[in-house]
């Protein structure tokens, strides 16, 4: 069958909770484990168990799948780590042809990246002494000779970091060739150590904090003026300007400046363009919510107060809140949705094992990334309701066109359903109340399980569903964790599973609409 992507054999297993669940094909697991990768220990994996399974499965799927999906994740769903790691396995386990070469520069986005998959490179393979990288892999090497070449001296220079592996280094170890007089001078500077410093957002602001100053007045008046140097001459990236819009707002600078901040966050061009995940605008919008306090001496008090008071623009704040709405509603105006006639229902796991760090430095929760998801698909359809699990099942109603502060009302409620994972109880509850939903969507860890102790299992409950209420019914589960267990059996035209944390997630939706699967997306790439 075409939508049969689970083992055809021996499909049936255990999830980490301890409930009955279904095996994913290798090609279906490998998926769902990549889009959902991060470098920190996740509720019921730890780093080294998800690197041994991700491992064996790339042995188990086709060189072929492994390298689009690489490039897939790199390119279109904005990941950075995990297309390394792929490239790293496949050139070890894969010869004969110019595959990796290829996936290689496909995955090779930045000029940094150069460098990043020599570093993992020569840690996937326990590489020791004084020549770690010797016996590079040919294609890897022909993968990354390719990316040289595409790279001006301003990227260069951006990211030539002193790092371990540095892009000298990474020059003598590939050899590429250059492809003109002008591209061996570029090479000689990065050999000679005399890369020209790129104007970068950083590198002003580094250099003005070096200087000294008469007065913290003198600093502040500085550091103000600067600040609204980099927003007149639009050189501030857009990831830069949403990580820094409280210390902007901290340099007091003013309303002109405040205006254009805004208007570039939320231009509909500079989103599609910044490419950023949508808890990247959750984050910048409860930062400005929730502001840092820090302790101080008490005899700096009084000067920090009156720098608080004078310096902080705290009555832009909610211009800055406005703006990011408008930036989130501007990246889902691509997300199809269903209208009128199709009446969906979007269920939000909020459990304890959803409660965890998307990456080691990150406040944004997993379950966030639920919610966000949740919301953006809410803002596009006309007839939906919305609600989250966890030892209950509850519906709330909230405004379609509000889907920052959406997440914000569900983020405040979470405690009121508790945290076990129950989700069995979103389709018992439309069971029992005969509501004929057509689109069922549950945003989750997909480690469901029963805490009531009774037979009730979801899936049993949702052929119940389409036998009883709803024939035509479909349910999406949102894998956002990959742990490589479905608590349904994703067999027929009326069960997908959509992995991922990007809004493009949204676009692999279109695709099973459509008659096709999760996989077409990946497949479909060209290398």
């Amino acid at each position: 069958m075409k939508f049969n992507l689970l083992s055809k054999s021996r499909n049936q297993t255990i999830n980490h909770a301890g409930a009955k669940a279904f095996r994913l094909s290798p090609e279906m697991e490998l998926y769902t484990a990549v889009v959902t990768w991060s470098l920190n220990d996740s509720f019921y994996e730890k780093d080294e168990a998800r690197l041994v399974r991700l491992r064996k499965l790339i042995y188990e799927c086709k060189p072929e799948f492994v390298g689009k999906l690489a490039v897939y994740a790199r390119t279109k769903m904005y990941m950075r780590s995990v297309p390394l790691v792929l490239v790293t396995e496949l050139a070890a386990l894969h010869s004969g042809d110019n595959l990796v070469a290829r996936v290689t520069d496909g995955v090779i986005n930045r000029a940094d990246e150069i460098t990043e998959l020599l570093a993992c490179y020569e840690t996937l393979n326990k590489r020791t002494g004084t020549k770690k990288l010797n016996r590079l892999s040919k294609q890897l090497q022909k993968g990354l000779s390719t990316a040289f070449n595409r790279f001006d001296e301003y990227q260069f220079g951006k990211y030539n970091r002193d790092g371990a592996i540095k892009l000298r280094d990474a020059l003598f170890l590939v050899h590429p060739k250059a492809k003109d007089e002008l591209q061996q001078l570029l090479f000689n500077k990065i050999v000679n150590g005399n890369l020209q410093m790129p104007y970068t957002w950083e590198t002003e602001l580094s250099a003005l904090g070096q200087l000294n100053f008469d007065s913290d007045e003198a600093k502040a008046t500085a550091f103000r003026a600067k600040w609204e140097e980099l927003i007149d001459s639009g050189k501030l990236g857009y990831m830069a300007l949403l990580r820094n819009l409280r210390n902007i707002q901290e340099a007091g600078v003013s309303y002109a400046h405040f205006e254009k901040v805004c208007a570039r966050l939320a231009d509909a061009a500079e989103v599609a363009k910044a490419k950023q995940f949508p808890f990247r605008y959750l984050a910048a919008y409860r930062e400005l919510m929730n502001p840092v306090v820090t302790k101080v001496p008490a005899q700096s008090l009084v000067k920090k107060l009156t720098a608080l008071v004078h310096g902080q623009n705290k009555g832009y704040t909610g211009e800055l809140l406005d703006a990011l709405e408008k930036a989130v509603q501007a990246s889902a105006t691509n997300i199809k949705g269903f209208g009128h006639e199709t009446r969906v229902l979007l269920a939000c796991d909020v459990s304890g094992s959803m409660q965890t760090p998307v990456s080691a430095k990150s406040k944004i929760l997993l379950y966030d990334v639920g919610l966000m998801l949740a919301m953006l698909l809410q803002s596009r359809c006309k007839n939906v309701e919305v609600g989250m699990f966890g030892d209950i099942w509850r519906t709330i109603t909230v405004p379609r066109n509000n889907i920052l502060g959406n997440v914000q009302a569900f983020y405040r409620r979470e405690g009121e359903v508790g945290y076990s994972t129950n989700g069995y109880l979103v389709i018992q509850d439309i069971l029992q109340r005969k509501v004929q939903m057509d689109k069922v969507f549950l945003f989750t860890d997909a480690q469901l399980w029963n805490s009531n102790n009774t037979a009730d299992h979801i899936q049993t409950l949702w052929l119940r569903y389409k036998g009883e209420v709803s024939p035509n019914a479909k349910l999406y589960l949102f894998d956002l964790k990959g742990y490589g267990q479905a608590p349904l059996q994703i067999l027929r035209n009326d069960v997908h599973l959509v992995a991922g944390w990007s809004d493009k997630v949204f676009e692999v939706l279109a695709a099973l609409e459509n008659g096709g699967s999760a996989l077409d997306a990946i497949n479909n790439i060209e290398l």
